[in-house]
């Protein structure tokens, strides 16, 4: 033994006399995650993260939360002797003077982007396999308040610089906030401090965007991890995988070396985009002042889908006992968002609750072995990316030489039409892929090849499948519809007969499928009796 080893060693001994963490590090050291490509989303949303708290401290040295006006004096000409928030000017002072500084601003945005679109990925794809039923409702939910706070905090950010752009986002959520009936006004005063804009709004926001937020965030993953790690990770159905077990690589040392590599490669491509791609010039702006506007002002892509929402919903006012409703902000801006993440939230046990499925599930689906989930997350996306498409229809018209009612019109008329057309269109091809899998797994692949048969018939020459590709296709379960009775057998009502005819009607259509080959067709077939 070497004197490192030796002293090695000892300092480890030292450690766990006095911890006991042998134990616990040999068992957690070994603990096993599965390896799939889609898996790393929830990583790139990680050291997003980390990149978004090292990159946000560095700007905070230089960055002053203050409303107070002042005159530019940095060396951005075209600004220079131009009255402006204090905010604002460090904003151009960190840009233009600072040594790094538009680097690190470039690349702090570009990493919430990603982090953002991280998320969104990575609940994609945990909705659409299935990933958040028993014993992962918890973690979903966590999902889904990542997903909320992510689109509060990225909006705090982008107006903290106080521009001509991040000023036209700040009165459009002070209308929304007045659009809350009776107390609406009386918020919005508290929130600015008096009439819009104020002079407290960016500190406040400030301590919310670089201390609240992220502690919440901090505490939420943190709990998220800690149930992942508990509750062990899903994985993909394959041969030799069960509920039971996980087969992957130990965590030391096979996955912590790919997992350093890749938060790498995650900073490098974050720092390259904030080297060669220019975003959110506010040089180009202007300080923000409240008789202006700019046309194309579209917030970041998180936040497009609410303001085409906002700018979609046609002129509808209540005048009440006093009052004002402005139902065109009051609907698009806080009911529907409203609705959407209690939805998501609560989906979990609304699945649960239509199919009676009531068993822990640690292996995944395949998308189209659950038609009716994947129809109504391709729903859901369709709304969304109307609503997306609406969000820039200025520019849209601008670019294409389209009218901005042509393209209004358009988008209000899809959003009650493209998703349940969607809805229907992608549950058909799911029961669609369902009936391949059964063809297949009877019949073998197609090849391509064509026979010559002694009398003449032509007929293509199928290959039979591997064991391991029949398992596959055919390992998932398939849940038989919910039916309860409304009336016992003595004809006596059943008190919540009413709710139990809504769960047979939405149990039936959440668990239609395509029946799959049973090991008796198979069988049947192999031996040429059919």
């Amino acid at each position: 033994m070497t004197a490192r080893e030796r002293i090695a060693g000892n300092v480890a001994n030292y450690v766990d006399e006095r911890t006991g963490a042998a134990k616990w590090l040999k068992k957690n050291l070994n603990k096993v995650f599965p390896d799939h490509w889609s898996f790393m989303l929830g990583e790139v949303a990680l050291y997003s993260f980390i990149i978004l708290l090292l990159s946000g401290t560095f700007l905070t040295f230089w960055f002053d939360p203050s409303m107070r006006e002042v005159e530019y004096e940095g060396s951005y000409l075209p600004l220079k002797d131009v009255k402006m928030s204090a905010a604002y000017a460090s904003t151009l002072h960190i840009s233009f003077d600072v040594r790094g500084g538009l680097l690190m601003r470039q690349i702090h945005h570009w990493a919430a982007l990603i982090f953002m679109a991280a998320i969104v990925v990575h609940l994609l794809r945990v909705f659409f396999t299935g990933a958040f039923r028993k014993p992962r409702e918890f973690n979903w939910i966590i999902g889904v308040g990542l997903l909320t706070l992510g689109i509060v905090e990225g909006f705090l950010g982008y107006s903290l610089p106080d521009d001509l752009l991040s000023g036209t986002g700040i009165r459009i959520a002070e209308a929304i906030i007045q659009a809350i009936p009776v107390v609406g006004t009386y918020l919005a005063f508290f929130v600015f401090g008096g009439p819009f804009p104020g002079e407290v709004f960016i500190p406040r926001i400030y301590i919310v965007h670089v201390l609240l937020l992220p502690g919440i965030f901090l505490a939420l993953i943190t709990v998220h991890l800690m149930l992942v790690w508990y509750q062990k990770h899903t994985q993909y159905p394959g041969p030799g995988r069960t509920e039971k077990n996980v087969v992957g690589y130990r965590l030391m040392p096979v996955y912590m070396a790919k997992a350093g590599g890749f938060f790498f490669i995650v900073f490098g491509i974050t720092a390259f985009l904030g080297a060669v791609a220019s975003i959110n010039p506010i040089w180009l702006y202007g300080p923000y002042t409240p008789g202006q506007i700019s046309a194309g002002s579209q917030p970041d892509w998180y936040m497009g889908w609410l303001d085409g929402l906002v700018r979609m919903s046609p002129p509808l006012e209540t005048h009440a006992f006093g009052h004002t409703i402005s139902w065109n902000i009051l609907i698009p801006g806080l009911i529907v968002p409203g609705i959407i993440f209690t939805a998501m939230a609560l989906y979990p046990f609304i699945e649960s609750w239509m199919t009676g499925d009531k068993k822990e599930h640690h292996l995944l689906e395949r998308p189209r072995n659950n038609p009716n989930r994947t129809a109504i997350g391709a729903m859901s996306l369709t709304f969304m990316l109307v609503s997306l498409i609406n969000g820039g229809n200025d520019l849209i018209a601008t670019h294409f030489h389209l009218s901005i009612n042509q393209i209004m019109w358009g988008t209000r008329i899809g959003i009650f039409l493209l998703p349940p057309l969607v809805f229907v269109i992608t549950k058909r091809i799911c029961l669609s892929l369902q009936r391949a899998d059964r063809e297949s797994v009877l019949h073998g692949r197609e090849t391509g090849r064509l026979m010559m048969l002694p009398h003449g018939e032509f007929v293509e020459v199928h290959e039979p499948l591997s064991a391991e590709q029949k398992w596959t296709l055919t390992q998932h379960e398939q849940s038989a519809p919910l039916e309860i009775a409304a009336e016992d057998a003595r004809g006596v009502r059943n008190p919540k007969s009413i709710r139990a005819k809504l769960q047979n009607r939405m149990s039936r259509a959440a668990t239609e499928t395509i029946s799959k080959p049973t090991s008796q067709e198979v069988k049947e077939l192999e031996s040429g009796h059919h």
